[in-house]
């Protein structure tokens, strides 16, 4: 799944995307403010993580721009502004949760967990597709209630293949939510190679992956 990361501070932002990526996301990560609100306007993110103190438009500015251009993602606020009436603020103006610096990096990762569980608007807690679920907090897909091993790349597909169904997937979305530059996917048999996998480990489930030629694939209950 997609994920926004801004921080201005070149070495905390450098570990935390290194560290994110290995924990399975995709991330775009960004130095100020402004260029996070460009980038939420132009893609679909699961979930946003933002630093308080950025450059141009501030963490908080970013979270209340969104929220008024009808995003629904959850925000988790880094910084450190650890006094109770900054934690209200940030709370009340849309943020979802707070992170004090210096912080763990375990506690960040199970706070974002934590977020993605949270039922907002229409974002279900698991999602389901016949006798195939996945846990988008934990990224666990389980195949007739046996976990499937699949890669980082490959849950993301899935996620948002379930995300979406029974609706048809367009391949530059697949692309842009799973691959960090959309055009090495795109323009290749990328996309199809990893669909192909996908269908042979879920295979034991009663959900199939539809191709319609041209245009994406959806997923959708097995008719069998």
């Amino acid at each position: 799944m997609r994920l926004l990361l801004a921080e201005d501070d070149d070495n905390l932002r450098g570990v935390l995307e290194r560290g994110l990526k290995e924990a399975g996301y995709v991330v775009d990560a960004v130095t100020n403010g402004n260029e996070a609100l460009d980038y939420l306007r132009m893609y679909e993110y699961a979930i946003g993580v933002l630093d308080w103190r950025l450059p141009g438009a501030s963490g908080l500015e970013v979270i209340v721009a969104a929220r008024r251009l009808g995003a629904q993602i959850p925000f988790l606020m880094l910084t450190a502004r650890d006094a109770a009436p900054d934690r209200v603020q940030a709370l009340d103006e849309g943020a979802d949760d707070y992170l004090v610096k210096p912080f763990d990096y375990g506690e960040l990762l199970a706070r974002l967990r934590a977020l993605l569980r949270r039922p907002s608007g229409e974002r279900a807690p698991l999602l389901r597709c016949g006798s195939l679920t996945i846990d988008p907090a934990t990224h666990e897909t389980l195949v007739a209630g046996e976990p499937a091993d699949l890669t980082p790349r490959e849950f993301s597909i899935i996620e948002l293949l379930a995300r979406k169904s029974p609706a048809v997937v367009l391949r530059r979305s697949i692309a842009l939510h799973a691959w960090p530059e959309e055009a090495d996917a795109v323009g290749s048999n990328t996309i199809d190679v990893h669909i192909a996998r996908l269908r042979a480990k879920i295979a034991r489930s009663d959900a199939r992956i539809e191709t319609l030629r041209a245009t994406g694939y959806r997923l959708v209950p097995s008719s069998k």
